[in-house]
């Protein structure tokens, strides 16, 4: 079977003189190709055991630019027994890593950030090319991994466990935070480095291994980290990568020796997998879809607000599950409707690697069908088009095969329409009216999602009656995006979230370990008769 040559090739060669037949590389080659004509475009590698493995699968999905259709790289569906092998490293890995000290866990936290921070440009270039963001938004996304990185360097003080002395006669209770095991995690196209950052730094770090399933759409940044993971001195199996669609996951989701599993992306996903997964006894972090909202009070700061919903709104081609996608102004939005015109025609639409670009293309042309679809969906059910950015998708100048589409408004959406039930994921802003506050948050609250909504205003009457009322996990005052640093967590809730314990913060910790509660006693007990009551702390 694959995995004994594997360990076989592993244990008996040094790294650098792969076996005929298996293409085996230790760093920097990541996703380069085995012996096959250069003009092909590389092919991802597994890694498994510390080793960057050519997977013997003969199918693979390509890895479009989103800006030129140009095939990057191709990403192999990984083999039944490949999977096996990744789930067998990390399990052979575990009993050792468990037991390295915590303190030497966070150094290699310490310098895995460094090395980041030294390889920022190359991992924002790779994501522009694989996912299209533009290179100033890709480095956002490896900063907010980063910024959960560093969090996991104190894990010795998050890890803390409590202690009572003499809670009875001579005994002692303490509790301790173990980690859990093998550990999986299956990301999204839209983060390919923030997600995967905040998945295995915290999980390795608590003291578990790891298998990492990266977007087929976009694995690059993900391989690239699992290297500098390495480099900074993770040992051979602690983190594993495999690859392909739903095969892979059902796999990781049946998988016994898997015990918890963190996943960001889609509602039909996401409940697929809390359902499989939680019946096979394992733990779930599910981040799902989100319908973001903004109530826009008239005493709001006019350009502050307007500035936060054309940059939430659009930031990102609107790609993002904290994406501002609805406005609810309280009294109307005609008197708003000209200025935000003006700010939004004068974004720049094209490709991510181009200077000044504030918008690049959306994932895939699939993607780009589907958001139009949606948004003549709403004008054919009587949205009003303030802006539509469909007119300008194909006419980016060098770029004509691009999944472009610039910003886009659609004004008086109601609830029932489909624009609105659906989450677009694209650059496209919705605006709704409302006669009050009451009836503003009683829109957000009708809405199945709870990722996070925010309110724009000057009355701090307003704004507290906002923060008790609303039904969402993440609430900004006057902030579009209230995505909070990482030593609170990301706390999404509703149906944008499955599970019990969050991402990041203590909430992450907590869902990477298990707590052991010891009770001791240290006296001697010579010429004491045995009782069998029930134990207390107390004389009875």
């Amino acid at each position: 079977m694959l995995r004994f040559s594997i360990r076989r090739a592993i244990g008996s060669r040094p790294w650098n003189t792969p076996p005929a037949g298996l293409a085996i590389s230790r760093f920097s080659t990541a996703t380069e190709a085995s012996p096959i004509p250069t003009s092909s475009p590389r092919r991802v590698k597994n890694l498994i055991g510390g080793e960057f493995v050519e997977s013997q699968s003969e199918a693979s999905i390509d890895v479009i630019n989103p800006a030129t259709q140009e095939v990057v790289s191709r990403v192999p569906l990984t083999t039944s027994d490949e999977f096996k092998a990744a789930v067998s490293a990390a399990k052979k890995a575990f009993p050792q890593w468990r037991n390295t000290p915590v303190t030497s866990r966070q150094r290699i936290m310490l310098k895995f950030q460094e090395l980041i921070r030294r390889d920022m440009d190359k991992l924002a270039m790779n994501i522009t090319a694989e996912q299209g963001k533009t290179l100033k938004d890709a480095q956002g996304d490896v900063f907010r991994g980063l910024e959960v990185v560093e969090h996991a360097c104190g894990m010795a003080s998050l890890q803390m466990g409590e202690y009572v002395a003499n809670v009875s006669h001579g005994i002692d209770t303490y509790s301790i935070r173990e980690p859990l095991g093998v550990c999986a995690g299956i990301c999204p196209f839209n983060f390919p480095a923030m997600i995967p950052l905040w998945m295995f730094p915290i999980g390795v770090t608590c003291g578990n291994t790891y298998i990492l399933k990266p977007s087929e759409k976009d694995p690059g940044a993900a391989m690239m980290l699992a290297e500098l993971a390495m480099e900074a001195g993770l040992p051979d199996g602690v983190l594993n990568i495999v690859h392909g669609t739903y095969e892979t996951v059902n796999s990781i989701c049946d998988d016994d020796n898997i015990k918890a599993i963190s996943f960001v992306g889609s509602n039909t996903a996401g409940m697929h997998i809390y359902a499989r997964a939680a019946a096979k006894g394992k733990r779930v972090q599910s981040n799902m879809g989100a319908k973001n909202h903004a109530i826009i009070m008239p005493d709001a700061s006019a350009d502050a607000t307007l500035n936060a919903l054309v940059a939430a709104g659009f930031g990102a081609a609107g790609q993002r599950c904290m994406a501002l996608s609805t406005a609810v102004f309280v009294g109307g939005s005609k008197s708003w409707e000209e200025e935000i015109i003006k700010r939004a025609t004068a974004l720049k639409v094209n490709a991510g690697v181009e200077p000044g670009t504030d918008l690049g293309p959306v994932i895939s042309r699939q993607a780009k069908e589907r958001i139009c679809s949606l948004i003549q969906g709403g004008i054919d059910s009587g949205a009003r088009v303030v802006l539509d950015g469909r007119k300008s998708c194909v006419h980016v100048s060098g770029y004509e095969n691009g999944n472009f589409i610039g910003p886009t408004i659609l004004a008086d959406v109601t609830n029932d329409m489909e624009c609105y039930k659906e989450e677009i994921f694209g650059p496209v802003l919705l605006f709704m009216q409302a006669d009050s506050l009451d009836k503003a948050i009683n829109i957000v609250n009708s809405n199945k999602y709870g990722n996070g909504a925010s309110i724009f205003t000057t009355s701090g009457v307003a704004a507290r009656k906002f923060q008790n009322e609303i039904e969402a996990g993440q609430v900004g005052i006057n902030v579009p995006i209230p995505v909070p640093l990482p030593f609170f967590s990301f706390t999404g809730s509703k149906a944008s979230f499955a599970g019990d314990l969050n991402f990041y913060g203590k909430a992450g910790v907590q869902f990477y370990t298990q707590i052991k509660t010891v009770t001791q006693q240290w006296k001697d007990l010579a010429g004491q008769s045995a009782s069998l009551a029930m134990p207390t702390s107390q004389k009875v």
